[in-house]
């Protein structure tokens, strides 16, 4: 997973954050009569405040100064929580604030911090049929896949020849029939193979995808149609799993300092993923078309689940591609 030697991680141990239970923050003289308190000197620290834990001999464990009555820099009457048995002249110590809950101890100290991620692509132009190019198919089957624009052929290290896109996007299909589906079968950007059905609803009418696919190895459709595509949409895939849209730090496209205002759509955390479900990471479509020449920077907030010594890969990168 995503590590980095600089996150700032303080382990296990025992942490107080404020004062510690062994400081005494003052001693004073005074004396206690029921919840009435009144300081005579101070030997050390500070004026008491609100919320003061006070301790002596004969007052109630646990009390605190509700109210100062009257007096003048620190030498006065106060208010205790609790009732008291103190007669005549004790010496009165204090430490803690009642009201700030401190000390508070905490088993675990802060961390691990995340990160961002900035996240810099520049896609190429839409293209309808630069995976599948129209063609006819008789019958349920496997569908043709050429490269076209902006496309690639190229070998994975495990023998699999995939058509390779510039950037991880969705993709659209468009059929001469209604009702018909087809699966794509490819990998993501990280080489973890995945599958997608989409079903096309209208004749003629293109239907996005939800996965993004970096590579595609295969594709094939339930029933016959005379003409089929297989394209690219400007849906475009995170590179890490983002579930709401309170992680997305800034969109900037298109070399314009305003946040874009484009489509996020959050990670599917549905596990098992299937073929039906969303992408496994989330995607992100610009507020106007691709070109080629724009720029998508998108900067991401990574929480400590996807960086850092408790990082896991479902944290970082969503539940196992189907």
């Amino acid at each position: 997973m995503p590590q980095f030697s600089d996150d700032l991680f303080l382990g296990p141990a025992q942490t107080y954050m404020g004062l510690d239970l062994s400081q005494t923050e003052g001693i004073y003289t005074g004396s206690v009569t029921s919840t009435t308190m009144t300081i005579t000197a101070i030997q050390s620290g500070e004026p008491l405040t609100l919320g003061q834990y006070v301790s002596g001999t004969g007052i109630t464990a646990g009390s605190y100064i509700t109210a100062f009555v009257s007096g003048n820099g620190g030498i006065g009457t106060y208010t205790l929580s609790a009732s008291s048995s103190a007669t005549g002249s004790i010496t009165i110590t204090s430490s803690g604030d009642a009201y700030l809950g401190d000390p508070a101890p905490m088993d675990l100290g802060v961390g691990p911090l995340g990160r961002v991620y900035i996240w810099d692509c520049v896609p190429q132009t839409l293209q309808t049929a630069n995976i599948a190019a129209s063609q006819t198919a008789s019958g349920a089957g496997a569908v043709t896949l050429t490269a076209g624009t902006s496309v690639k052929t190229v070998v994975r290290p495990d023998g699999v020849t995939v058509l390779q896109l510039n950037t991880p996007r969705a993709l659209q299909i468009n059929t001469s029939t209604t009702a018909r589906t087809i699966t794509i079968s490819g990998y993501d950007y990280y080489g973890q193979p995945m599958t997608e059905a989409i079903t096309v609803g209208t004749q003629g009418v293109a239907k996005s995808g939800k996965k993004a696919f970096y590579q595609i190895a295969s594709a094939t459709i339930n029933g016959s149609a005379t003409a089929v595509t297989i394209g690219t949409t400007d849906i475009f895939g995170l590179p890490v799993r983002c579930f709401d849209a309170g992680y997305v730090v800034k969109v900037g496209w298109n070399n314009t300092l305003a946040q874009d205002a484009g489509t996020f759509t959050p990670a599917d955390m549905t596990n098992p993923a299937s073929s039906t479900t969303g992408d496994v990471r989330g995607t992100y479509q610009p507020s106007s078309a691709s070109d080629g020449t724009k720029r998508l920077v998108m900067t991401i907030a990574l929480p400590g689940i996807a960086v850092g010594p408790n990082a896991t890969r479902i944290g970082a990168l969503g539940v196992t591609q189907a």
